[in-house]
């Protein structure tokens, strides 16, 4: 098994929660962590965090959503360290309402940070990794993109979305020596959960570093072999049998 050590490695949403325990476990093993985040409050706290520890960070704020940003920022982190060697597509937002309570706009922009906001990444990537002949692109999923529950129909839609346009991927790009993965992941302790669902009991949740570990586990394979898709659910996982 490989290392991470020496890539350039860029992690959407990498601000907190499960982007920030990415950046963690892959600057940990000698990755130059590259978290982009709408939210520079976020990006300052995990940078300052690597930093402290010796880790390789710089932190830019990119809107997934928005394709001119993101292909501005992702141009502007390959003209200075003139290479990304993987991009993590873990930026997600949710609206957990009735399909009578949640409005067409809130909709739209589950769908475009969710869904188009990881194919904005990938298109934007595409042909630095095909230029260098490898690159890795690894799709945080959810168990909410293999079934289904009440009044998540926007974040239901996209992670399904989101699971066919991995695999989709994967067939595609093999050719160029691109590597596509989903990793499926059961609830976390992370604030996507417990800030808008604060009664939920922590054993029923898995600590967020548990999925960075397989992520980084998934960019380590060999460069012979890709994993097209892993689930991580917690032992006592609820949303899964």
């Amino acid at each position: 098994m490989s290392t991470v050590n020496g890539k350039v490695i860029l992690v959407t949403g990498g601000g907190q929660g499960l982007g920030a325990a990415i950046c963690r476990s892959l600057a940990a093993d000698g990755a130059t962590v590259i978290p982009v985040d709408v939210k520079p409050d976020n990006l300052t706290k995990i940078t300052e965090e690597i930093k402290g520890t010796g880790g390789q960070i710089e932190g830019f704020q990119m809107n997934v959503a928005d394709v001119n940003n993101v292909e501005e920022v992702i141009n502007k982190i390959i003209d200075k360290y003139k290479k990304i060697d993987a991009v993590i597509n873990n930026a997600g937002i949710d609206y957990t309402l009735a399909i009578d309570e949640i409005s067409n706009n809130q909709f739209q922009q589950v769908i475009d940070v969710n869904l188009v906001g990881p194919f904005n990444v990938s298109k934007a990537i595409y042909a630095h990794f095909k230029s260098n002949g490898a690159g890795h692109i690894v799709n945080i999923a959810s168990t909410a993109s293999k079934r289904a529950w009440p009044n998540a129909s926007a974040y239901h839609a996209s992670k399904w979305g989101l699971l066919g346009l991995s695999h989709a991927l994967h067939a595609e790009l093999r050719k160029d020596k691109i590597k596509v993965t989903a990793v499926v992941a059961g609830g976390m302790q992370t604030p996507f959960i417990l800030e808008r669902f604060p009664d939920t009991p922590l054993n029923v949740l898995q600590d967020p570093k548990e999925v960075a570990d397989t992520v980084k586990f998934v960019l380590c394979m060999p460069a012979t072999s890709v994993i097209p898709e892993v689930m991580v659910v917690p032992m006592t996982e609820t949303s899964w049998p």
